[in-house]
């Protein structure tokens, strides 16, 4: 897919200030609709909005301890991306989170909803894992934004071993200590190129 290409897809995923459309790992096309999925909880809530999940509402920073999606980060990915926040605010730059930490069925959650929209499982695989692969239920990612924190972090991330971790998700950062000496390791294409998703 070409350069131009990819940048269109990301830009129709995001809205506001660089967050996904949905809470999750981003996704290009139209929202899928909640109701038709059966996503929506049998209470009529839409557990994509649960913010004790993981659910991140618009501003939030990764100070915002209060929120369980940067409180229940790991605390050394934690300590990286702000002591990177901080310093991006020296270049007039501001780091919002886009998600954090997720719950397993939160995560089974956005999974259910990108297979709903892309109409397939493998075609999602390339946009959201599942729970028992995904590094945000354990705490070790971040998504970030907005352009401008994304840009910094792209210029910026690995002095604080924070690397972009897929190629098709420039929001997307983990922890990789080894890259304040050596540089972050090649991006995988999407996330169905990482091992990991395959244990």
């Amino acid at each position: 897919m070409a350069v131009a290409a990819i940048l269109s897809v990301i830009a129709a995923a995001l809205g506001g200030n660089g967050a996904p459309l949905s809470a999750g790992d981003a996704a290009p096309g139209a929202p899928a609709t909640r109701d038709a999925t059966g996503i929506v909880a049998d209470d009529g809530s839409d557990p994509l909005d649960d913010r004790a999940a993981g659910a991140v509402p618009e501003g939030v920073t990764v100070f915002d301890d209060d929120q369980p999606a940067v409180a229940n980060l790991d605390a050394d990915l934690l300590a990286a991306v702000r002591r990177a926040a901080r310093d991006a605010a020296d270049d007039d730059v501001t780091l919002y989170v886009n998600s954090g930490w997720r719950s397993a069925g939160y995560q089974d959650a956005l999974l259910r909803d990108a297979i709903a929209r892309y109409g397939s499982a493998a075609e999602a695989a390339r946009w959201v894992a599942t729970a028992d692969t995904s590094p945000h239920v354990d705490g070790d990612a971040i998504d970030i934004g907005p352009w401008d924190a994304r840009d910094w972090f792209a210029q910026h991330g690995a002095e604080y071993g924070l690397c972009q971790i897929y190629a098709n998700e420039p929001w997307h950062y983990e922890l990789r200590p080894d890259a304040v000496s050596d540089g972050c390791p090649p991006a995988y294409a999407d996330p169905t190129h990482d091992p990991r998703m395959h244990r």
